[in-house]
């Protein structure tokens, strides 16, 4: 994309406002919205917001900062046509006043490591699944009553197959390459899978994916949630990422001859990141609510494992298929919808680095069903677990350098400090749960 292309198709379709948008620690979209008739003059000077409101930005007495255009982003919003209010938008950077990039900004954390892994020689390519579900509005309140009954790829009791249609032409309109549409497992639960790429566009592809998904829900009366377990006692939503490593142009993953079809650097790769999984979890499970997806016996792994069939693992290997070399890849499963994109992919990607720099040693796959496994024989096999709460998983990432270098002191702060405030409150809360349980016992 080009200046001039933009002013030209923001001309033809008649184009009256830009949506200017960034996103927040925790993966929330913000925008500043400008009419057409000053987009020019920003796509030339950029825009000053002040950032001292947002999640995880700046302090009062330091809060100027600019958003730079990334014109590669700019899409128009296909539910603003027909209103006579067309609105486009175009993702941004976030700047300090002196010209640098904005330490603390989701999308600079993850360009950083890129950076890094691109010095090496490297592409870091990804492709999340990310679930979500469709809950009634009742009484204008949500509620969670999921809008259908069906399950897995089920059609007959299916209610939102033409909602997900919906969806997926609006993605399309986004410039975002969807592949498979279809139910998930947990009634009123829902994916949409889109095109593997590169991570920072993916991450732009995930945010505006979660954008689209809710406004299509919203126009259809229902609310979409990206919430890991919005009811107790089924399946939580995942983002479930697949993962691979490029070096001029071939599939850095693939070994061919070795067992698995694994190349010593994506065992490295793997090592990496079962070695550093506690550390990344509060980054790739960021609430309250993902510890309680992460139990036994709902498909979320808890333990940190790795396997080609075994689905309970943390990460798996799909079975590789000949001819198809560059498919070679790995996927992480812990991951839940309610993560930053960008934080999610960065620390990820700094956790798999670190196990090529330092050679981490991959363990043999584990495929039997961890779950029967006994505590006993989880000890003797030295299989360790995912912290089982946000503030043990705080801790793990607060003494963990290589992560928390990944995110970088001014984002790490940030997020730790908002995520502890969360934890806080949680903590001081009293559950319904609780009443019932011992209110008239006590």
């Amino acid at each position: 994309m080009t200046k001039e292309t933009i002013l030209e198709i923001t001309k033809k379709e008649d184009v009256r406002f830009l949506d200017m948008q960034f996103t927040d620690l925790l993966g929330i979209v913000k925008a500043v919205t400008i009419p057409v008739g000053k987009l020019e003059e920003v796509l030339d000077n950029n825009i000053w917001f002040d950032g001292s409101s947002i999640e995880g930005f700046t302090r009062i007495f330091e809060s100027d900062m600019y958003l730079k255009p990334d014109l590669n982003t700019f899409a128009i919003i296909p539910w603003t046509k027909g209103t006579g209010r067309v609105t486009a938008r175009i993702i941004c950077d976030v700047f300090m006043p002196d010209g640098s990039p904005y330490e603390g900004s989701p999308r600079t954390v993850l360009k950083k490591q890129l950076d890094i892994a691109s010095k090496e020689g490297y592409t870091y390519n990804v492709g999340p699944e990310l679930e979500f579900f469709l809950f009634k509005k009742e009484d204008a309140e949500i509620r969670p009553l999921p809008h259908d009954r069906g399950g897995y790829f089920d059609q007959s009791t299916d209610m939102a197959s033409e909602i997900r249609q919906d969806m997926t032409l609006a993605l399309d309109a986004l410039n975002i390459d969807v592949e498979t549409l279809h139910h998930e497992v947990a009634e009123g639960q829902h994916e949409i899978d889109f095109c593997y790429g590169d991570a920072l566009t993916v991450a732009d592809n995930a945010v505006t994916f979660k954008f689209a998904v809710k406004a299509i829900a919203h126009r259809n009366n229902l609310h979409a949630t990206f919430m890991a377990k919005p009811i107790a006692g089924i399946n939580g939503s995942g983002m479930h990422v697949h993962q691979s490593l490029f070096r001029e142009g071939e599939n850095a993953f693939y070994g061919e001859g070795k067992q698995y079809h694994l190349s010593d650097l994506a065992r490295n790769f793997i090592g990496g990141q079962i070695h550093h999984a506690r550390s990344m979890a509060s980054v790739l499970c960021p609430t309250v609510n993902s510890y309680k997806r992460l139990v036994p016996g709902y498909e979320a792994p808890i333990y940190i494992t790795w396997a080609t069939v075994n689905r309970s693992a943390l990460i798996r290997v799909p079975r590789y298929t000949p001819g198809r070399e560059s498919s070679t890849r790995c996927e992480l499963r812990c991951a839940d919808p309610m993560a930053n994109p960008y934080l999610a992919f960065a620390v990820m990607l700094a956790a798999g680095l670190d196990g090529i720099k330092n050679g981490y040693k991959l363990p043999d796959p584990l495929e039997e069903n961890i779950y029967e496994l006994t505590e006993a024989d989880l000890k003797l096999r030295n299989i360790n677990t995912l912290p089982a709460t946000l503030r043990a998983a705080l801790r793990e990432l607060e003494n963990n350098k290589v992560i928390r270098g990944a995110l970088g002191e001014t984002a790490f702060q940030r997020y730790y400090d908002a995520k502890m405030d969360e934890w806080m409150e949680y903590s001081a809360s009293v559950s319904q749960w609780e009443v019932e349980k011992y209110l008239e016992i006590f």
